[in-house]
Parts: C-alpha cells; sequence; structure tokens
C-alpha cells in the first residue's frame, strides 16, 4: 500500500482488524488519500480472501469517522459536476466490493459516525456502536443542503424502508445517541465498553460466516414496499406535499432531492439506485444553496464554538456559583440552562414566592422529559436541587458569576447591579441580560467597571442557541474570556459584540420587520407579505414574529434606536405605533396583534382591521420585489454593523443572523447573502441600488461594500 491510512492486523482467530487512521488529521475524513486507501485495503482483501474468515473495520481515532471532506465540497461549483459524481462513485464501488467479499464485515463504532462516516459503516454487514458519552450517528447530509451520495440513501432505505428511511435518518438528518440507532434499526447493536464491542463483533463473526446484506439475499424485499405497492402509492403524494409544508415554499432542494432519491431508487436495482443517489447528490453539492449552508453551519459555526473570539492566553475558568437576579421569563429560563448544565443557581427575587415561581419554569420542563421518559425522576430532582428559589439578597454571597435579569428598564437595574457588589465574589463577573441598553450606560452603577458584560439571551432560552455577548470599552479580556466559558458550559453558541444601543441581531431583526411594516404602510396584502417571508426562507412571518416577540418590547427598543445618529427610518415605524397605542393590539401574549388569538393562545386569523386600515387592492408591489425587500433589509443592516465593528467577524454576523433571527440558513447568514447573489457583491448592489430607489434609503449599501463590489471583491 503506498500509505498507512488503513492499518491491517491479522490475528491468529483469523480475523482481520482494519483500523482507520489518517496521520493528519484529529479525524478520519473522506479525502482522496482515504479513498485511494479504501480502494488499496479490498483489493488486499479480495487477494487475500483466503487467509482470514472475517473482517473488523474500526478507528484509531476519538471517532471513528467524521464524513466527507466539506472543505472540499463548499468549493465545488457547476463546472465540477462530473468530478463529484466520480468521486462519489469510487466510494460507492469499493463499498460495494467491501458488502460482496464473501467474508462476514463488521463495523466497531468507537465514536461519533455522521455522514461519510456512517455510510462507511453501512457498508459492513453487522454494526456494533460504544455506548460513549457524546457520541453521534447518522446522515444529517440535508442539514449542509447536500444528500448521503456514497450509497446512504440507497442502503438506508434498502435496510428499514422508504418512509422510515426518509422521516427518521435521511429526510431531516437526525443526529441520534447509540441507543436510538439500534431503536431506529440503523445499527444493530450496543456495547458498553470497547473490549465488549470487539467481543461481540467476534462472536457475530464466528456465527455468520456467510454473511450477506440483507439486499443481496434471494427474495429480499425493501421493508414496507415500494411505489409498485397500491398501498404504498395510495400514501405517496402526501411525502412531497409534507416537505413542500416543512419548506413553506423556502428555496431549499436538499429534502426534495433526498425523498426522490428514496423513492426513485426504491424501484430499481441497486446500481441504478446508487447511479440516480449520485446524480441528486452532484447537483447539489456544486450548487450554490450547500456551498452557503456548508461555509455557515459547519465552518462558521464551527470556528465560533472553538473559541474564535475568546481571548488569546487566558485560561478556562467555569463559574462555580451563579446568582441570577430576577425570576421573570428570563431569569427563570437562564436558571433552567445553568442548572441544567451542573452550576449551582441561586435564583432571587424580590419575595421567596416569586422566586419559586421561576423555578417551577423548571419544573414544568423536568416533569414533561420525566413524563416522556428522557429522564428518571431522580435526574429531574438533582437538577431541581441545584438551583435555590430565594428572597434574600444574602444567599447570593460568593457568587462568582452574577446575571441580572430584570425588567428593561435602567434605573431598576442599576439599582440591582450596585446591591448585588457587596455579596458577590471580588472578582465575580457581573452580567446584564439586557436585549438593547448599552452597558456604558450601567457602567457607574459598580466600582469595578473591568467585570461588567453583557448577555443577550434570546427567547425562549431553553431553545434558542445564540448569545449575544456585549463587550464594553471598559469590559477587561478576562472577564469577556469567562462569559465565553459560561455560554460553552450552558451550550450556547457566543457572539461578540460591542456596546452600541440595540448591538446587532436586534438591529437585523428590526431592519427585517421595519420592511414587512413598509409594506403594510404601503397598502401591500398582509397574507402575501407573510409568504413572502416564508417563502425567501425565514421560518415564521415577520408579521407573526412580531406577534411573539410583543411590540411593546419592540417598540421601546425601536425608539431608543431612533434617537441614535445614523438611525434610518421606514414607513413601518408609524405602523408599530398605532398597533400598540391606537389599537392596543401588542402581540400574543395580550391576546391580540396582527393576529387574533383564541383564549388558549392559539393563532388564528389575521386581524380584519390590517385590511379596513392599511390594505390597498390597486397597490401591486411585485411578490419578487417583497421576498427581497425583506432579505436585502438584514443583510444591508448586517454590513452596516460589520462596517462600523459592532458585530466582530464575518462568522458571527453569519452565525448571529441565522440563530438569533432565522435569516434564512440557506443563505449562509446575512453577510453571505451579499456575496453569493447573482452577479456577486456588485449584483448584491445593483438590485439594493435599485431597491432603494423604488422603496427607500434603507436600502442604501454601506461604501465599503460598494468599495468592494467596484473592485469585483467579495465582501466577507
Amino acid at each position: 500500500m503506498t500509505d498507512n491510512m488503513i492499518h491491517w492486523n491479522l490475528g491468529a482467530d483469523r480475523i482481520v482488524v482494519l483500523t482507520m487512521d489518517d496521520p493528519g488529521k484529529s479525524a478520519n475524513t473522506m479525502t482522496e488519500a482515504f479513498e485511494r486507501s479504501l480502494r488499496e485495503t479490498v483489493d488486499r482483501l479480495e487477494a487475500e480472501r483466503d487467509t482470514f474468515d472475517g473482517v473488523i473495520l474500526t478507528s484509531a481515532k476519538d471517532t471513528f469517522f467524521a464524513g466527507g471532506d466539506l472543505e472540499l465540497l463548499m468549493n465545488a461549483g457547476p463546472d465540477d459536476v462530473a468530478m463529484v459524481s466520480a468521486g462519489l462513485d469510487a466510494y460507492k464501488a469499493s463499498f460495494r466490493r467491501l458488502e460482496t467479499l464473501g467474508k462476514p464485515v463488521v463495523a466497531a463504532i468507537n465514536g461519533t459516525a455522521l455522514g461519510g462516516g456512517f455510510e462507511v459503516a453501512l457498508a459492513c454487514h453487522h454494526r456494533i456502536a460504544l455506548d460513549k458519552k457524546g457520541s453521534q450517528l447518522g446522515l444529517p447530509e440535508v442539514t449542509l443542503g447536500v444528500l448521503p451520495g456514497a450509497g446512504g440513501v440507497t442502503r438506508v432505505v434498502r435496510l428499514i424502508g422508504v418512509v422510515p428511511a426518509v422521516l427518521n435518518v435521511v429526510g431531516q438528518g437526525q443526529r441520534m445517541k447509540p441507543a436510538k440507532a439500534l431503536q431506529v434499526g440503523i445499527i444493530h447493536a450496543v456495547a458498553a465498553t470497547a473490549d465488549e464491542m470487539f467481543a461481540q463483533a467476534r462472536a457475530w463473526i464466528a456465527a455468520n460466516p456467510d454473511a450477506a446484506q440483507p439486499w443481496d439475499v434471494q427474495g429480499y424485499k425493501i421493508p414496507g414496499g415500494t411505489p409498485a405497492s397500491p398501498a404504498f402509492a395510495a400514501n405517496l403524494p402526501a411525502f412531497p406535499a409534507n416537505v413542500r409544508k416543512q419548506l413553506k415554499g423556502a428555496p431549499m432542494p436538499a429534502p426534495a432531492a433526498v425523498l426522490a432519491a428514496a423513492v426513485e431508487g426504491s424501484q430499481v436495482d441497486l446500481d441504478t439506485a446508487f447511479a440516480i443517489e449520485t446524480r441528486y447528490c452532484a447537483n447539489l453539492i456544486c450548487g450554490q444553496v450547500s456551498t452557503n449552508m456548508i461555509k455557515a453551519l459547519f465552518f462558521d459555526l464551527n470556528a465560533i464554538n472553538k473559541g474564535a473570539s475568546r481571548p488569546a492566553g487566558i485560561p478556562e475558568r467555569q463559574a462555580q456559583k451563579v446568582a441570577i437576579l430576577g425570576a421573570g421569563m428570563m431569569g427563570a429560563a437562564i436558571a433552567y440552562v445553568s442548572a441544567v448544565a451542573g452550576l449551582p443557581v441561586v435564583l432571587r427575587d424580590v419575595t421567596v414566592e416569586a422566586a419559586e415561581r421561576g423555578k417551577d419554569y423548571s419544573r414544568k420542563i423536568l416533569d414533561k422529559s420525566v413524563a416522556k421518559g428522557r429522564m428518571t425522576a431522580e435526574k429531574r430532582d438533582e437538577i431541581l436541587g441545584r438551583i435555590l428559589a430565594t428572597g434574600e439578597i444574602a444567599d447570593t454571597r460568593g457568587a462568582d458569576l452574577v446575571i441580572e435579569a430584570v425588567f428593561e428598564d435602567l434605573e431598576l437595574k442599576k439599582k440591582v447591579i450596585a446591591e448585588i457588589e457587596q455579596y458577590a465574589a471580588a472578582d465575580a463577573v457581573i452580567a446584564t441580560n439586557t436585549s438593547a441598553l448599552p452597558l456604558e450606560r450601567l457602567v457607574g452603577s459598580v466600582s469595578r467597571p473591568k467585570d461588567l458584560i453583557g448577555l443577550h439571551f434570546f427567547s425562549p432560552v431553553d431553545k434558542m442557541p445564540l448569545l449575544e455577548i456585549i463587550s464594553a470599552e471598559t469590559t477587561s479580556d478576562e472577564t469577556l474570556a469567562r462569559a465565553m466559558d459560561f455560554a460553552f458550559r450552558i451550550r450556547k453558541t457566543p457572539i461578540v459584540v460591542q456596546d452600541v444601543y440595540a448591538f446587532y441581531a436586534n438591529r437585523v431583526i428590526g431592519a427585517y420587520a421595519d420592511e414587512a411594516l413598509s409594506m403594510v404602510a404601503e397598502g401591500g396584502h398582509p397574507a402575501s407579505i407573510e409568504q413572502a417571508a416564508t417563502q425567501a426562507g425565514f421560518p415564521v412571518g415577520a408579521l407573526t414574529l412580531m406577534d411573539e416577540v410583543n411590540m411593546k418590547t419592540t417598540l421601546k427598543i425601536r425608539r431608543g434606536w431612533q434617537e441614535l445618529d445614523g438611525f434610518v427610518d421606514s414607513l413601518g415605524g408609524p405602523v408599530q405605533d398605532r398597533m400598540v397605542e391606537e389599537f392596543d393590539r401588542p402581540g400574543r401574549l395580550h391576546g391580540k396583534g396582527f393576529y387574533d388569538y383564541a383564549a388558549d393562545g392559539t393563532r388564528l386569523a389575521l386581524w380584519d382591521g390590517l385590511f379596513t386600515e392599511y390594505y390597498r387592492p390597486e397597490v401591486e408591489i411585485p411578490f419578487e420585489d417583497m421576498k427581497e425587500r425583506l432579505l436585502f433589509a438584514g443583510a444591508v443592516e448586517a454590513a452596516r454593523c460589520y462596517e462600523a465593528d459592532i458585530v466582530g467577524s464575518a462568522a458571527d454576523a453569519n452565525i448571529g443572523s441565522i440563530m438569533g433571527i432565522g435569516y434564512p440558513a440557506w443563505t449562509g447568514g446575512a453577510l453571505q447573502f451579499i456575496d453569493q447573489y447573482a452577479g456577486g457583491t456588485a449584483g448584491f448592489v445593483a438590485r439594493a441600488d435599485q431597491l432603494r430607489d423604488r422603496y427607500g434609503r434603507q436600502f442604501e449599501v454601506p461604501e465599503g461594500l460598494r468599495a468592494v463590489a467596484g473592485a469585483g471583491d467579495a465582501y466577507a
């Protein structure tokens, strides 16, 4: 062999242990060198078939196999379809030779195996996974805009059937713990220890000397049938309808391609199914959407989660006691995520009864987990035991991380922060959970400004993955580092933003929402505006979003922002003013907003008043303009923040927009949308200028972007 990426060890028991080990990387991936090693290893297996009775495939890394070479996939373009297809087919050929070797082959999955890494295991006759903490199995390619193209779709369909494959494995890209993968049916066994895993593998080889894949056994039929079956065919139209419902019209081709590859592949022989899978996968890989999603959701996200913005040279330091001041919705939820992460929490409010009501937030979530069998009662009690609900400020004594989470009232925040200093540890990090107020307005309330930092959580805290960390001019690097350590501990993705009013995410979401409200003011049909948002790829319509976050809050933020230099006003502001102050319809919490709501909070229809007050049938805003106005409004504001150093990196800007405000994932984020627009940055600026001339100066791009476009360069 030309390299040693797959080590060969033939034991006295006549079992070959193949150990994958890329010497140049911390994880095994589908590189050209690995493909060559795999091919040469299969050559040797075939040549020396008579010298062994079975094969165990495992890994020398902490993980089994990390999957495809995402840098290669991200950089593939329309001219690379033939090259990408050939690469996929090369893996398929080696995997097919492995599974038709005539000897039993077992995958001893000693850690995470995702994507191409799990496709390696699928080419084995038997799969045993080590029950290792943090280990994940599955085929998540669809979440990056592609599909499992090295046999993954085809084999999973033949293993468990079209419907379970699409719903539980390839259609939504679920990542599973070994126990769940066993339940779904994509592995055969789970082992508690590595020794047990290898013992099981050897025993299975001994018991199955003539092992073959199910689809290579005479008389095999795909579980659950194929479209040739009348019962299956009768239900088939529901599947594309469900995909359309899931995507809401967003331009994301991967889910539809996965479904097509699964259904089409189930109706033909294996080799033809492989060819169908390759065709769909290569076209996705070489398209722009997968480039955007891989860049943002893998490379940008990994850079952030590895601490790219964390000050260098400062040792990790985790909080030992967290004091949360204010047990309202935000404080209660912050207490929950902190306790789940194993941190002792003091949840303090003005009375113990108010604090206990805050603790009830955790009780309800944990009780639900126990009821669904996801957690034991003992584990629930252990987590709840970490939260001390109290009305006594003295109970916060010694806390080394304080998080103020009271109402968005400057004077109240000043009072609470000033009060805590005498009780907190001498070097405690003092954080304010604010959605808009700059830290500079609070600095005078603390004796140690270097320890003051902002933590902007997004609601609901237990579900939203982003955390904006606001670093003021006075904030020390050590305080910033400790805040990021806390973010990682509670499993949030932190982006670092500068200390300006409304920070980054709220400015971008404000621009997006304002543009939707401007279209309402212009006389556009409210339902069309909502549809434009979802077809652009936003998770919900802009009017729905405004109702959810409550317009009393957003109006207050908007007015504070309006007082500052650089604020770009729009027609949308007066709409929000009237909704709150004239019509008394601030949102879902109050049972009335842009939508009407049932007593239980269920959203009903759009409010009739929108049509009598604003809608004008003679106004025609082109639907494509509607979609692009929403996308461009957020992107232009993100560019302004980027040029003003409000957000420190393009990665932070992209991930902050996707995870914080639901900017469409297919774009790769607000700044990536600029770079990937048809015609590049020049095309984006030309279209922005067109929108500016038609609809207003909110589409005026910053000078830095215009200069980049003029030079024909990428912006971020």
